[in-house]
């Protein structure tokens, strides 16, 4: 079956979901801010308990990661993001929902060549090429520092 442009492009608006940008972007902006309230709250609730800033806010990292590993392994954050939208993508929950939902696909192909290999498909490329941007600008960093 053979089919023009026009008429392809005519099916699938016809099928396509219509979108509610207004609703879309108050549900990820609500749900996305949510995320980051919580976070701010727990970096403001360690230091009140005399941790200083920078370790504050890395046990309040590695508490969302674990938080939003811990619920696409069991299938939860998948759920919320239908609902939140790009409100989960909030960097390093959306990170570790990649990695762990990678790991989850390749599982299973065992332990080692399945979730060990399989983590790293999102993460391997993302630590990659931010070692290599960061070096990358380091060293411009360095030489015009020089003059």
């Amino acid at each position: 079956m053979n089919i023009g442009k026009k008429e392809y492009s005519k099916f699938a608006d016809a099928h396509a979901p219509k979108s509610h940008l207004a609703a879309d972007t108050t549900r990820a902006f609500l749900i996305g801010g949510l995320i980051c309230a919580v976070a701010q709250g727990l970096t403001t609730l360690w230091k009140s308990l005399g941790m200083v800033k920078e370790d504050a806010g890395l046990l309040t990292s590695v508490i969302l990661v674990a938080v939003a590993a811990f619920l696409t392994a069991i299938g939860i954050f998948d759920n919320i993001a239908k609902v939140a939208g790009a409100g989960t993508l909030v960097p390093i929950t959306g990170f570790a929902n990649s990695v762990v939902s990678a790991a989850i696909d390749s599982k299973n192909e065992g332990f080692v060549l399945g979730l060990g290999s399989g983590i790293f498909t999102v993460a391997g490329p993302v630590l990659l090429y931010g070692t290599a941007a960061g070096t990358i600008y380091g060293v411009i960093y360095w030489i015009c520092s020089l003059f």
